[in-house]
């Protein structure tokens, strides 16, 4: 929208003291950045592993502009008309949500038409703005499901929001009414901030899957109330471009240190930090919240820098972004990839995300919400005959825009499908190549293997690479602890080395390994060389991995294998696998990640599970640790 040569969302203007329309750009780059950060996340670079904080600034940023435009309704009205505030909401989100769910299912239905029937709930659950309890109540983790991950899984946060704004202008309109005292509001508020925290930190257990805080509106609604506290002690509407340099240099300088905490916290933390839950992100939340108080003020140097406006572009269509740069990246990247980043690909998914945020904000959003769509349907009248003087351009950057979201498209569209073309060659030509098509599919059981922790006892193929090694070392004294990934392997390892003693389970996670180092040392069957495969499900903590070591002892052997599995964890429990092993000369550290580098061919779809190369490298990586 376009007030006074300005462009943004009717929350970004306030009343100030004079009544007069002020816009407030640096807000929109703050959008603009929180949107990056996401983007980056989820395209897994590895320099913005914390990328997911950037909703947490969404919701602060949330949090602030719905109620500072709600109190000043009630000041200017001694009410909320809640009618006008909900019909606007629907305006806002609902369209451009429609928009992408059917471009969506569109996409699902001429390319992967078999995943329909499963991505059907998710349309509904985004529907009705209820994504993220479908998920935590139907136990869907974001982090830690298998298979194509659904194209609709970032709405959980818009779920989330949209709870929000459904329940918060009653709450708050009953604290105006019944708690005159500012104080006192503002008390009550953040006092309800920090339970919401605090449930975070009790629901959490390290180590495990964390979707059930991570989603939860109740563990995350802390980040959105930190926002409405803001604007109760910091309205917009009381924001005077006049400071004295004194003021001036101090809001700078609060801004400054806050967006450097933001961007080291995106560069240095990820999801599966403990950290992060016992008041990570409420601190993180509290630094997003000076960063909005610096940012709205209208004499933030700062703030004119954020509204420069390619940023200020960015921000204005960041909704757009949001909605569409999961489904484009879920949708257009290989089922696998062990060639690690593809940064022509990630660049290419980039623009293609934004070009299709600026046609929805250009023709969906911006027009419905303030009834401009007459004149969209007026270029397709008398027989779709174009009417370029419906289109002006109020100045060289809308201009500038529209160029350049044109080229990114063009950009976007040639190379995906260049790209994609080549990996669909490659993956064609890996498939050729194979000689065995008869090994088991991913997630099945082996003969003979049962799922809760069994003991292999044996396999039905040979290595044949491993025959002196057998007739030298039967394996006796080696125990294997492991997941699905070792459900496939022990059988050839078994047969390779008939002594070994192999201990593996679909779904086990680094958690319950002490269990069943416990239950194999009762037994009596806990080998002097102990070699440990977990990791593929889910992350764990260094503590977790240091107090299985202790348990293991001095006197063992200990072999520590890293994983390659399509998911955030991956680099999290690499890291923390090598750091380990670099700490302990004892400790050996067998590098599948690396060896598995560059051969999709050895990986079903899920990009974990082995196919019959894949397990023949993956025995004969780890027969050189049993008997090096």
């Amino acid at each position: 929208m376009e007030r006074d040569g300005k462009i943004g969302p009717a929350e970004y203007y306030a009343k100030d003291r004079l009544g007069a329309r002020r816009y407030m750009p640096g807000l929109d780059g703050l959008r603009a950045l929180a949107v990056l950060a996401v983007i980056a996340y989820h395209l897994n670079l590895p320099w913005a592993p914390g990328g997911l904080l950037g909703v947490c600034i969404f919701f602060v940023l949330s949090g602030y502009l719905i109620t500072d435009i709600l109190v000043s309704q009630w000041k200017l009205s001694g009410g909320i008309n809640l009618k006008d505030f909900w019909l606007g909401r629907v305006r806002r989100l609902l369209p451009a949500l429609f928009a992408m769910l059917t471009g969506v299912m569109v996409w699902v239905y001429l390319y992967d038409p078999n995943r329909l029937s499963s991505l059907w709930n998710d349309v509904v659950a985004a529907a009705f703005y209820s994504s993220n309890w479908w998920l935590i109540f139907h136990q869907v983790s974001y982090f830690a499901s298998f298979g194509p991950p659904s194209p609709l899984g970032h709405l959980w946060s818009l779920a989330v929001e949209e709870q929000f704004y459904l329940a918060w202008p009653l709450l708050l309109g009953l604290g105006l009414r019944y708690i005159p005292r500012r104080g006192r509001l503002i008390g009550l508020i953040t006092a309800l901030a920090i339970t919401s925290a605090v449930a975070m930190a009790v629901i959490y257990q390290p180590g495990l899957d964390p979707n059930r805080v991570y989603y939860g509106t109740d563990t995350r609604a802390f980040a959105l109330l930190i926002g409405a506290v803001l604007a109760l002690v910091w309205p917009s509407r009381k924001l005077s471009a006049e400071l004295c340099p004194r003021h001036r240099i101090i809001l700078d300088a609060a801004g400054g240190a806050a967006l450097l905490a933001v961007l080291l916290m995106i560069w240095q933390s990820n999801q599966y930090q403990s950290f992060l839950y016992y008041g990570g992100l409420l601190l993180f939340s509290i630094v997003s919240a000076v960063l909005v108080a610096v940012l709205a003020h209208p004499a933030s140097r700062l703030g004119r820098l954020f509204g420069i406006w390619p940023l200020r572009w960015l921000g204005v269509w960041s909704y757009g972004i949001y909605l569409w740069h999961y489904p484009v990246i879920a949708l257009t990247s290989p089922a696998v990839n062990t060639g690690g980043l593809n940064i022509e690909l990630a660049i290419e998914q980039t623009l293609l995300s934004i070009f299709l945020a600026a046609i929805s904000w250009y023709f969906i959003e911006d027009p419905i919400r303030y009834g401009k769509w007459k004149k969209h349907l007026a270029w397709f009248s008398n027989g779709l005959q174009w009417r370029p003087k419906l289109l002006r351009f109020r100045d060289k950057a809308t201009l500038s825009s529209i160029v350049l979201i044109f080229c990114a498209f063009i950009l976007a569209v040639s190379g995906c499908s260049m790209i994609s073309q080549a990996q669909q060659k490659s993956l064609a030509s890996q498939v050729v190549s194979e000689t065995d098509q008869t090994t088991m599919p991913a997630g099945a059981e082996s003969p003979g293997n049962e799922e809760n922790g069994a003991v292999i006892q044996a396999g039905t193929e040979t290595v044949n690479q491993g025959a002196d090694q057998k007739d030298a070392f039967t394996g006796g004294g080696v125990t294997v602890i492991g997941d699905s990934v070792m459900v496939e392997v022990g059988p050839e390892l078994k047969q390779l080395f008939p002594d070994i003693l192999v201990d593996a389970a679909i779904g086990r996670q680094m958690h319950q390994a002490p269990g069943v180092i416990r239950n194999l040392k009762d037994q009596g069957m806990l080998g002097k060389t102990v070699i440990i495969e977990l990791g593929a499900n889910g992350a764990f903590t260094e503590k977790q991995l240091t107090d299985i070591l202790s348990l293991l002892g001095d006197d063992r052997r200990i072999v520590m294998i890293n994983t390659r599995v399509p998911k955030p964890w991956e680099s999290v429990v690499n890291q923390i696998l090598a750091r380990t092993a670099a700490a302990d000369p004892d400790i050996e550290l067998v590098d599948w990640y690396s060896a598995s580098s560059g051969h999709n061919e050895y990986f079903y779809a899920d990009g974990v599970h082995l196919k019959e190369a894949g397990v023949q490298a993956y025995v004969s990586l780890v027969a050189k640790a049993v008997h090096p």
